[in-house]
């Protein structure tokens, strides 16, 4: 099917509901990268999104047989705003099914449009599910966040404004990735019109969708995809989407959750506003870019997608984002249980700052600390460690631990002696009322539960670090409980972390 994108895209409706979004110099990130980064800033939208873009399009386009019927979507929350607002502006009915992990902001907003919201599942893919049969029994046309013509030509109006806008060099766009209606929108126009600029996608580690996609030829589905990127957590691309990236876009790359936080950050720090985690995926593929070609005196856009962003998530966000910006590092340190060794080892931080120390006594030999500590790169926390081991002082790289940066650094100094067979394991479940309980509620009554942590970071997801004493006799029956209880988990038992301050 040849699909001429670039008529549909000059002819597109969008502008009865989107703005023309500005293109904003980052001074401060485009001089610490030595490159020119550019925001094209579509958290700036009336729904705070550029979903509307491609929602409204699609629906403008309904006969008015099509509206009188009304309209179902699926979304984790920009699109449902989208679908919302272009329903009250055509006067039609709309009801959007939405996860049960979407943000409360999301789904206040998208009530606040006059749509109706159903909470159905933990993912986009069980509300997708749900979504399409409801509009197959009731007779409602079913809009598609990403798979659609019309969507994705609304979304490719951000590509036909950003060389409109910049009408120098453009090196690359950046474009996060979703179900990939975004990027093929862009990738579209830009290639159509400036094929010599690359277009790059950027997903998240644990929602590699597309990327692993365009590696094996072919739609791959995820059976887990990370929440922290709400956004853009899609379990598998569309076919339109994937078929023109696999044409199209240039490059993918992936990015963790702290260089997320970091991104909402940079931006905050440069325009004052604050993305959300999928709106920030972007300026993150920018960076780590950057770093991987050590590119220098380019100009890069990235697409600042969007803003609703949870006040609550802020706790999670600000506590990672010196983790990924690479400026503290969290390290496991033994010094000896003596007068002056922790002067010593403070000496030999120089003029660094501590941002965080955690100790307990334990040992008359040995002491354990949980140190971080503030650095400027990498770098400078290897020549730290190496400083370190040239003393003979033990220390580990915590940095990238999960555990320890969501558990430990809240549980320093809970040796059990007592606790025999203790294992560990570090589970995350859709988070949600209720699911804490239910959560316990699964646990076996028959293994005593020596450690557990729980702590709500605002995030889409909880974290639960579990200690039970589980005899080696009962080691089958256990890996029977764990596929029964149906949650992600990692076993954390043979953790340093873990093994310094909380075993035995």
């Amino acid at each position: 099917m040849s699909v001429d994108y670039l008529k549909r895209i000059l002819t597109a409706k969008v502008y009865d509901v989107a703005i023309e979004s500005p293109l904003e110099l980052a001074p401060t990130l485009s001089m610490r990268l030595g490159n020119t980064v550019l925001l094209k800033r579509e958290d700036q939208q009336p729904v705070f999104s550029f979903k509307l873009r491609g929602a409204y399009n699609r629906m403008a386009h309904l006969s008015a047989a099509e509206r009188a019927r009304g309209v179902v979507a699926a979304s984790a929350g920009n699109h449902a705003q989208g679908v919302a607002l272009a329903a009250q502006r055509l006067g039609c009915r709309a009801t959007i099914v939405m996860p049960v992990t979407t943000p409360s902001i999301k789904i206040h907003a998208v009530g606040a449009r006059g749509a109706k919201v159903l909470l159905h599942g933990d993912s986009y893919s069980d509300a997708y599910a749900r979504a399409v049969a409801l509009a197959r029994s009731s007779g409602a046309v079913f809009v598609h966040p990403y798979d659609d013509l019309d969507v994705i030509a609304g979304q490719g109006t951000i590509g036909m404004e950003i060389l409109r806008q910049q009408q120098g060099s453009t090196d690359a766009i950046f474009v996060p990735v979703g179900g990939g209606g975004l990027i093929s929108g862009i990738a579209a126009y830009v290639k159509r019109v400036r094929p010599e600029i690359r277009i790059i996608g950027v997903e998240p580690v644990d929602s590699a969708t597309m990327a692993r996609s365009l590696e094996a030829g072919r739609r791959v589905k995820l059976e887990n995809v990370g929440l922290f990127a709400d956004g853009v957590a899609v379990k598998q691309v569309g076919k339109e989407p994937f078929r023109i990236c696999r044409e199209l876009v240039d490059e993918m790359v992936l990015v963790d959750t702290d260089a997320i936080c970091a991104a909402i950050k940079d931006a905050f720090e440069d325009t004052r506003s604050i993305l959300e985690p999928a709106g920030a995926l972007s300026i993150a593929g920018v960076k780590a870019y950057c770093e991987r070609h050590r590119a220098r005196d380019k100009t890069y856009v990235a697409i600042a997608t969007g803003a609703n962003m949870n006040f609550d998530r802020l706790r999670f966000v600000a506590e990672r984002a010196e983790l990924g910006e690479e400026r503290e590092a969290i390290l496991a340190v033994t010094i000896p249980e003596r007068p002056g060794s922790f002067r010593e080892f403070c000496a030999l931080l120089g003029k660094r700052s501590i941002t965080e120390f955690n100790y307990r006594y334990a040992d008359a030999s040995i002491a354990h600390i949980f140190v971080g500590i503030e650095v400027h790169n990498r770098r400078e926390t290897a020549e730290l460690l190496r400083a370190m081991h040239k003393r003979r002082i033990e220390a580990y790289d915590l940095s990238d631990n999960e555990m320890a940066k969501l558990h430990v650094r809240h549980l320093v100094g809970g040796h059990a002696p007592d606790a025999q067979h203790e294992i560990l394991f570090r589970f995350e479940f859709p988070e949600r009322p209720g699911a804490l309980m239910q959560f316990l509620n699964s646990m076996s009554r028959g293994w005593n539960i020596s450690l557990f942590h729980y702590r709500n970071h605002g995030a889409d997801y909880g974290r639960v670090l579990v200690g039970m004493q589980v005899p080696p006799s009962d080691h089958a029956e256990f890996q029977h409980f764990l596929g029964r209880v149906g949650y992600r988990y990692v076993d954390e038992s043979a953790n340093p972390a873990y093994r310094m301050f909380l075993g035995r």
